[in-house]
């Protein structure tokens, strides 16, 4: 079964608050046994546009990424991300 991975570009306005949401996703993310790939760092723009923070988490399958984007826990974390930043988030299955 191939892995599948959420590849997140983040805009944080409001750090102390977005270290609410990152806290509770990292919950999330345990439950799923997601492992964070990358996060923040730097990084060069190569083409489109782009935010400065970018994540890529990998999952073992589509399903687990799926049903964690989709959990209660997560969709919690994510509420207290509305007022710290906003994210483009696309998951997408391995080869």
């Amino acid at each position: 079964m191939p892995k599948a991975y959420w590849i997140a570009h983040v805009t944080v306005y409001n750090p102390d608050q977005y270290k609410f949401y990152a806290s509770d996703a990292g919950i999330a993310f345990k439950k799923f046994n997601a492992q964070i790939l990358a996060r923040g760092g730097a990084h060069e723009q190569m083409e489109g546009n782009g935010r400065p923070r970018n994540v890529v988490i990998e999952f073992p399958s589509l399903q687990a990424a799926l049903d964690c984007y989709r959990s209660e826990e997560y969709q919690s974390a994510k509420a207290k991300r509305k007022d710290a930043g906003e994210a483009d988030i696309v998951i997408v299955e391995g080869v």
